[in-house]
């Protein structure tokens, strides 16, 4: 009998035709029907969306043939590969990112046990790898079929959110349903980015809400991309479009190191150091009751006036930004005399607060701008929790030790003046311009509380009250008060506040203040 060898070359041929065309039906996905029904909801597929995200679109995939093990309710007879979600690594500006995106046209992209454990692959290869991680989502939640399995792997993915915490930047990008137990991943992350009208996020669904409370509600209006951005401020960035979603992603992700190892990623100067600021004298206007906005100050002061703002929705009265000076990303924390006259009330406190927190967390200096009356008074501000949530504002920059600069621009009154880093719990510099007025309150109320008897007392009350106003000025409110003192380092022309911010920064590039040995801080809740 005569045996017939098959062809080694002809059947390694076969396979590779085999694998190719495996890997050509999972890209293609479950069935064109269900990208069709993907697209007209106004959202791009999983693969898609990967593309914008990295450059050229390439991006090297991990078990992207993945399927379940899980039986009963039918799944043994549905086991497509990837399990519902994407992961892999590519390149955004040439620097590595990982990612994962759910693909809600398999199993709506729910979470079963393969489908998190890819999830807990890929996070934990960024932090081996000192790398971004972003998530895609757009998921149904957990697996309902697969039971506490599903639960686990939840649970898998928020304790490497809390363990990566700090250590990688972790960016969330809602693209679709967000539910349950599954939108405290999102939270656990650094920033959350929502698309208006397809993305959600909730506990309780809206059915839940209206059993429970009466409630009638949509699900845009319960957890839509605005009321993120503008209510609760669980949404740090709002977009119209998936496209412009991910472009901003990449935008963010450059400004930002790998790691809290790393420092961020640096530009060749480009706008002189030397640029005189003359604008700035006409920008802010003398009178510290008058309002203007922040935004413009931070425009001319940074590098091409260029800035990327985070919570621009959320608790107007205080900006936070990243931008450049001299190439440099620095953290910019300000109060808006346009929203509320700048004071600190809940939300601004605990915005500032989180944002100082990361920026020191990931070696990003920060720079402080100071025009604040106070903190705003009420009784739902101190029944809310004022003291706490300014107390979490304190606590950061406390806690923060990168390089910290802080300028005070026109007024700086009581605890706020303390809580915008001021000198006395650890900015590094101190700056001022010449009509700053840094006091325990504004000169009318103080000048009513000191000299209240001799005001009653006196045969004209409004000319005592008048003089005394003034001698309280003249001697506790001139520009020069606090940096005889020492409490400001110095008093600057405002043309020259770009050039200045600079120096100081460039000289603190090598701080080095290490914090006690501790397990970590109690922090304000």
């Amino acid at each position: 009998m005569t045996v017939v060898h098959e062809n080694p070359s002809r059947a390694t041929e076969g396979r590779i035709a085999e694998l190719r065309a495996l890997r050509a039906a999972v890209h293609r996905g479950p069935s064109d029907r269900a990208t069709e029904a993907q697209r007209a909801k106004g959202k791009l597929t999983a693969r898609e969306r990967l593309a914008l995200l990295f450059d050229d679109g390439a991006y090297t995939e991990v078990e992207g043939l993945r399927r379940h093990r899980a039986t009963g309710f039918g799944l043994e007879d549905k086991r497509p590969h990837t399990d519902g979600v994407i992961t892999g690594w590519g390149r955004v500006f040439g620097r590595v990112v990982f990612a994962y995106a759910h693909d809600f046209r398999v199993f709506g992209g729910s979470l079963g046990e393969a489908h998190a454990e890819k999830i807990h692959k890929i996070m934990d290869m960024a932090a081996k790898a000192g790398a971004p991680l972003v998530g895609l989502c757009d998921g149904a939640g957990a697996r309902i079929q697969e039971g506490v399995s599903a639960l686990a792997g939840y649970g898998g993915i928020f304790q490497r959110n809390v363990r990566n915490s700090g250590v990688i930047p972790q960016i969330s990008v809602i693209m679709g349903p967000c539910a349950g137990g599954a939108a405290y991943s999102p939270a656990l992350t650094d920033f959350v980015f929502m698309v208006r009208g397809t993305s959600q996020m909730f506990i309780t669904g809206p059915d839940v809400v209206k059993a429970v409370t009466g409630e009638t509600i949509t699900q845009d209006a319960l957890g839509g991309a605005d009321p993120h951005g503008t209510l609760s401020g669980v949404a740090g960035f709002v977009h119209d479009d998936e496209a412009d979603c991910l472009d901003d992603v990449r935008h963010l992700l450059s400004l930002l190191p790998g790691n809290n190892r790393e420092q961020p990623p640096a530009e060749p100067p480009s706008d002189p150091v030397d640029r005189r600021t003359e604008a700035l004298a006409d920008l802010v206007p003398a009178d510290p009751h008058r309002p203007y906005d922040m935004r413009r100050v931070i425009e001319e002061i940074v590098d091409h006036g260029e800035h990327f703002e985070v919570h621009s929705g959320w608790a107007a009265n205080v900006v936070c930004t990243l931008a450049r000076l001299d190439g440099q990303v620095t953290g910019i924390v300000a109060n808006q005399p346009a929203t509320l006259a700048g004071v600190l009330d809940i939300d601004g406190s605990e915005k500032a607060a989180r944002f100082v927190q990361f920026c020191d967390a990931f070696n990003i200096p920060l720079v402080t701008l100071v025009d604040v009356p106070g903190f705003l008074p009420g009784v739902d501000q101190e029944h809310g929790g004022i003291i706490r949530h300014g107390a979490k504002l304190l606590y950061a920059y406390c806690n923060a030790t990168v390089p910290r600069v802080q300028l005070i621009l026109r007024k700086a009154y009581g605890g706020a003046y303390i809580v915008m880093d001021s000198r006395s719990i650890g900015c590094d510099v101190s700056l001022a311009w010449p009509g700053n007025e840094i006091a325990v309150m504004g000169a009318e109320g103080a000048a009513d509380v000191v000299f209240r008897r001799e005001i009653a007392a006196a045969p004209d009350p409004e000319l005592a009250r008048k003089r005394y106003l003034e001698e309280y000025r003249e001697q506790l409110m001139h520009p020069y008060y606090a940096a005889e003192r020492g409490l400001v380092d110095d008093v600057i022309e405002p043309a020259e506040t770009r050039t200045r911010l600079i120096d100081a920064l460039a000289v603190l590039r090598t701080k080095y203040a290490p914090l006690p040995s501790r397990k970590h801080g109690n922090q304000p809740q």
